[in-house]
């Protein structure tokens, strides 16, 4: 259908009436989102984000604000999406309040450029916000996190362990190719016990010039016989690249043991949800949230598999933006660490985590297995264990081990001095054959950390408690309820 000539005609124009109102107010419910979030913005101070902008803009930063917020409350986050619905969604219009529709690049740069720079200054504002209207209590934040895919293809893993392996193969055949270019050229390479890539680019400046001071031609293809200094200078220049390339590889992953090629900061993650019903890891984020009063008072994105490690990343970036701080953090099983125990203390903040054995020490086949240090007899004076045959696991030795994060742990070992002629024994020491000790003249060691048994008792306490059950309880319907 030819549209430009319906328009050019008169056909259209004819008998047309105006129906919708012009105010758009009128379409809009009293109690639409779309007024409460206007309201909102309207009620904040929005000057951080006006300094990320070096000249001033026509368009009205607050307006868009709103366009970009509201859009990401109905899921459109496509730039181009949310021109469209700027131009077609009264609700948008609405916010736009007169003002022009900005084009996608300008929405862009807008999110990456700046809003992205003060967002959790605009979420600490609304969070004052929500405690002066009486919507959050500021006392109690539930905290939980969910693994969110991500936008990168699930083929573009590169592993840490793989690139190890890979960079001590290419370390272990350069020195041998060094000696081989020195004896060949008659020449001599410099360097430590490390070889660095320095070394190897000033091996081929060395091995460029003898190949231009002897005018030798480099050939390629079928047939052609390519001369020992154009060998030996194609096969540096492939280690230099590829020692390049693994370098590369472990400056961008860090600490973690994975990532994605494009989506560097994606980290490869077991997923709850397996499309591929096959347990195949996949690029994702480990988002967690804390809630307050039904309210996401704070948000963050870590590359950490486990939930474990992202707690106090969580609260200091908390406690960095905000102008208060949580008195009770209430978690689940995955964030019970020594570590954690003892960050909440110093910070003068109570800990209400689910233990990680409180569901199996219920049950009857733990309160039997007498091979635990729980089940077994301490006294404090002696500092040592009884075990259910009446013998003594004295303290055998003390060190501190080293946590991923760098955490400090004191560890105790405590041992029999005689298992022998015990009854209970095939019932107390695990025989899973990795020990090259005989079973018969094995003994009973435990290991525990003095400090992590003292925090959980009085977190466990707490969880049992009427208000940590009553915590317990609304964890599971505010966290759960957020991320649903």
């Amino acid at each position: 259908m030819n549209y430009k000539i319906l328009f050019d005609s008169n056909i259209l124009s004819e008998n047309y009436q105006l129906k919708l109102p012009l105010e758009l107010d009128f379409l809009i419910p009293k109690d639409d989102s779309v007024r409460v979030l206007n309201l909102v913005i309207d009620s904040i101070n929005l000057s951080s984000l006006e300094k990320t902008y070096s000249r001033k803009t026509n368009f009205p930063i607050s307006t868009m604000l709103k366009i970009v917020i509201y859009a990401n409350m109905n899921k459109i986050y496509s730039s181009r999406d949310i021109e469209k619905a700027c131009r077609r969604d009264i609700n948008f219009m609405y916010l736009l309040g007169g003002a022009s529709v900005p084009d996608h690049s300008t929405i862009a740069r807008f999110r990456a450029n700046h809003f992205s720079k003060v967002a959790k200054d605009i979420m600490s504002q609304i969070n004052e916000l929500l405690f002066k209207i009486g919507e959050i209590n500021q006392q109690t934040i539930y905290i939980d996190g969910t693994k969110i895919e991500s936008a990168a293809n699930r083929y573009t893993f590169v592993w840490k362990k793989a690139v190890n392996k890979n960079h001590e193969k290419l370390m272990a055949k350069i020195p041998d190719f060094i000696k081989n270019c020195e004896k060949m050229f008659d020449f001599k390479i410099r360097y430590k016990d490390v070889i660095k890539i320095k070394h190897l680019k000033k091996l081929m400046k060395k091995l460029r010039k003898i190949s231009k001071d002897n005018k030798v031609e480099f050939v390629h293809g079928k047939g052609k016989r390519k001369s020992q200094i154009q060998k030996s200078i194609e096969t540096l220049e492939s280690y230099i690249s590829r020692l390049k390339m693994y370098n590369n590889h472990l400056f961008k992953m860090g600490t973690r043991n994975s990532y994605s090629k494009t989506d560097n900061d994606a980290t490869f993650m077991r997923m709850k949800e397996d499309h591929m019903k096959n347990g195949q890891l996949k690029p994702a984020y480990n988002i967690q949230d804390g809630i307050d009063s039904s309210y996401i008072t704070w948000i963050g994105a870590f590359s950490n598999p486990t939930d474990t490690n992202t707690l106090k990343s969580f609260l200091n970036d908390f406690d960095i933006n905000n102008n208060f701080r949580y008195k009770n953090i209430v978690a689940d099983a995955g964030y019970e660490s020594e570590e954690n125990y003892v960050y909440l203390k110093n910070n003068n903040q109570i800990s209400y985590i689910k233990t990680l054995n409180y569901e199996t020490q219920k049950k009857k086949s733990h309160k039997n297995n007498i091979g635990l240090a729980e089940n077994m007899e301490y006294i404090s004076g002696e500092d040592c264990y009884i075990c259910k045959n009446n013998r003594r696991l004295n303290l055998e030795k003390e060190f501190n081990r080293k946590t991923a994060t760098g955490y400090q742990r004191k560890v105790s070992i405590y041992s029999c001095s005689d298992c022998s002629n015990c009854e209970l024994k095939r019932s107390c020491i695990k025989n899973n054959g990795r020990s090259k000790i005989p079973f018969e003249d094995r003994i009973k060691r435990i290991e525990i950390s003095k400090t992590f048994l003292e925090l959980r008792n009085e977190n466990l306490d707490r969880i049992t408690s009427d208000i940590g059950i009553e915590f317990r309880k609304n964890r599971s319907i505010q966290a759960e309820g957020a991320f649903a």
